[in-house]
């Protein structure tokens, strides 16, 4: 009897530490997603207050150039539309994630260059920062659901092509400024939505729509 009771209590004692788990690991994606979502509003405000700036001829100059330009991020292998997105795992979704954000962790710091003044958008070093904070919540993320096993991700040690992408355009340039913002809104939208399907895909849910 008492044998039954040790193990009926390492069992409860099991199942409540598997409940705690799950439930800090919900609250991190959820924090995930919220720092992401806001990285992206306000790298769609800064690029149109940028574009609001601007004369109508340039407005028009650069509605045509930045098509036909590149991200880093388009040197990068990640999914390129809603359904590769939906049918990648949890574990891909965050590691691409953070390659992301990892990746503009140095042209961040440029970032506050390319606009007004007159625009809000606080300490220039804090954007900086949120993707470093966010950076660390997707790290803990992926070691969560490594559950202990080791990282075997190749490209983890590789680093995105040209680190220096964004910062030997030129700040001053106009069309530069204009690609460095547009490339970064771009950038964020795709961690947040494979964020949101990464947080999806651990609640085994096949039905992750966009």
């Amino acid at each position: 009897m008492a044998r039954a009771l040790v193990l009926l209590s390492v069992v409860l004692v099991s199942l409540l530490v598997n409940q705690g788990r799950a439930s800090d690991n919900q609250r991190l994606f959820n924090n995930a997603v919220i720092r992401v979502q806001h990285l992206h509003q306000l790298a769609a405000k800064m690029i149109n207050d940028f574009e609001d700036s601007l004369l109508p001829e340039e407005r028009r100059q650069l509605s045509k150039i930045f098509p036909l330009s590149f991200c880093n991020s388009d040197y990068t292998e990640a999914p390129t539309g809603k359904d590769e997105t939906q049918k990648s795992s949890m574990l891909k979704l965050l590691r691409i994630s953070f390659r992301l954000i990892e990746s503009w962790e140095l042209p961040s710091q440029t970032l506050s260059g390319t606009v007004s003044n007159s625009l809000t958008v606080g300490n220039p070093n804090q954007i900086t920062e949120k993707l470093a904070d966010l950076k660390m919540g997707i790290s803990v993320l992926i070691k969560g659901c490594l559950d202990g096993q080791p990282n075997m991700d190749d490209n983890d040690s590789l680093p995105l092509p040209f680190e220096d992408f964004y910062l030997t355009k030129g700040e001053n340039n106009l069309r530069e400024s204009f690609r460095l913002l547009a490339c970064f809104k771009k950038d964020m939208h795709k961690v947040e939505t494979y964020l949101r399907v990464a947080n999806c895909r651990r609640s085994l849910d096949s039905n992750c729509t966009l």
